[in-house]
Formats: C-alpha cells, sequence, structure tokens
C-alpha cells in the first residue's frame, strides 16, 4: 500500500462570487487542474475558503450524495424542497439529491469547509425522492485512541450520516509524537486531505519507506491486501487529517466524468 501525495499544485483549483470564495481542488472536474480525476465512488472534493461574506446562488444536483462538512465558520443552506438551515464548524449538510434538488449556499466570513461528492448506482439513485438532513458537531461520535490520537466518526459506525454508496469518513487529530494506525481491506483506498500540520504516512510491517506530507496535501493510499496505514505526527504541532476510505470497484458503474 504505497501512500501517493498530491501537493497543492497537482490540485485544482476555482472560485466563485466574484473570488469572494476560492476552492482547492483535491478531485475536480476536467479542465480545473485536479490530477486525481476520482478514487472510486468518491467523485469530488473541494476545499472551499470565503475571505468575507459570500453566496453561491441557485443551482441543481442529482444523484450524486453531497457532504458539506465545515471546518471552521458558519455555512448556511436554502434548498428547493424549503430547508434554510445553518450549521457551524465540525457539522455537516447532507443531501442526497435523488430525482433532483436545487440549492444555494451562504458562507460567513473566515468559513473554511469541504464539499465532497459520493456516488451511489447513478441509475438507482435517480428513482429515489431527494433528502436533506444536518448534523451538529456533538452528534458524532467521538474517541480516544491509547496513543493519545482523537477520532470523530462521520460516516460509518455509530455516525448518524447514512448513505448509499459504501463510504466511510473520519476527522483525526494526531499529537505530536503520536501515531495513528488503520486497516485498510483489500481493494478499498484510503484517502486524506491534511487540515493542518505535517506527517509521515507509511504501511505497517512493510518495510518500505514513508511518505512525507504537509498542510494541504491530498494523499490516496490503495491496498491490495489487508493492510495497516501508519500515520505519523511529524511537527511540533497537532497533526489534523480528514480520512475517506471507499472501494476502488464498488461492484456497479461509475459516471464517465466529463
Amino acid at each position: 500500500m504505497q501512500a501517493m501525495v498530491y501537493t497543492p499544485a497537482m490540485q485544482g483549483a476555482g472560485e466563485f462570487d466574484g473570488g469572494k470564495i476560492k476552492e482547492r481542488k483535491p478531485i475536480g472536474f476536467s479542465g480545473e487542474g485536479s490530477v486525481i480525476k476520482r478514487v472510486g465512488p468518491l467523485f469530488y472534493w473541494a476545499w472551499a475558503s470565503a475571505s468575507e461574506e459570500a453566496h453561491i446562488g441557485l443551482h441543481p444536483h442529482q444523484a450524486f450524495e453531497i457532504m458539506t462538512y465545515v471546518l471552521e465558520g458558519h455555512s448556511h443552506h436554502g434548498d428547493t424542497l424549503g430547508t434554510s438551515s445553518t450549521v457551524g464548524a465540525g457539522g455537516a449538510q447532507v443531501m442526497q439529491t435523488g430525482s433532483g434538488v436545487s440549492h444555494q449556499e451562504h458562507l460567513s466570513a473566515g468559513t473554511e469547509m469541504f464539499q465532497i461528492w459520493f456516488e451511489p448506482e447513478y441509475l438507482e439513485a435517480v428513482k429515489r425522492q431527494p433528502t436533506y438532513r444536518q448534523y451538529e458537531h456533538e452528534d458524532f461520535p467521538e474517541a480516544v485512541d491509547e496513543a493519545g490520537n482523537r477520532v470523530k466518526t462521520v460516516i460509518g459506525d455509530g455516525a448518524p450520516v447514512e448513505l448509499v454508496a459504501d463510504v466511510r469518513m473520519w476527522d483525526v487529530e494526531i499529537p505530536a509524537g503520536a501515531v495513528y494506525r488503520h486497516p485498510v481491506a483489500n481493494g478499498d483506498a484510503l484517502t486524506a486531505v491534511a487540515v493542518q500540520g505535517r506527517g509521515t504516512w507509511g504501511e505497517a510491517g512493510s518495510g518500505m519507506p514513508s511518505a512525507a506530507f504537509r498542510q494541504k496535501d491530498f494523499i490516496v493510499a490503495t491496498a491490495i491486501s489487508d493492510s495497516e496505514a501508519e500515520i505519523a505526527n511529524a511537527g511540533e504541532d497537532p497533526l489534523r487529517l480528514v480520512l475517506i476510505q471507499v472501494p476502488t470497484a464498488p461492484g456497479y458503474p461509475l459516471v464517465r466524468k466529463r
């Protein structure tokens, strides 16, 4: 399981509302500059930053399961289902867009957030009614392991978010000098964005050299046998990663990305 590190220069870029919102895209669309176009059902991943209060107007989505995960600030969501709601840091807004829904977004000044798209089986997804659900930081289970790592489960065992796509997601903080170990099943890919800090990523017991990474890097490691990722904090400050694990082959046809 070799970890591949994609620096910000290898990621896509975009902006909204006259540049008030700028995006770095570990996984983007064609023409946006992202080296990685998808990882299994993980279709899109953008890190948005609002320098001041900003707005993205009403626009449509269909089939995809779309999560906004707020790192800092506040994100307001409005949609054609009649929703009007705001979530703060550590919270999530989840749309299962089904047969189709339009939404708009309003970000407070200083907001940092991820927008992530997951792909269920498209032809089945468009037959479902669209839904919207919101979760606060306190709704998610959080534990501290023996090494002192704080592990918040966003999607997976004990978490309230339920998707059709086969996805698991964690928000992990690794203290200085600590190592976090994460099992990865054969055929799965473990991906991550480094929110803060720097570290190294290797495979436990492999004897292979670890890959170094730093803040804003995107990491992808695909397991060709049952493995364990070994992620070490290489700095003096806490290392924070958002991890997403998906199968590389979900068992249904994936949309051809343009």
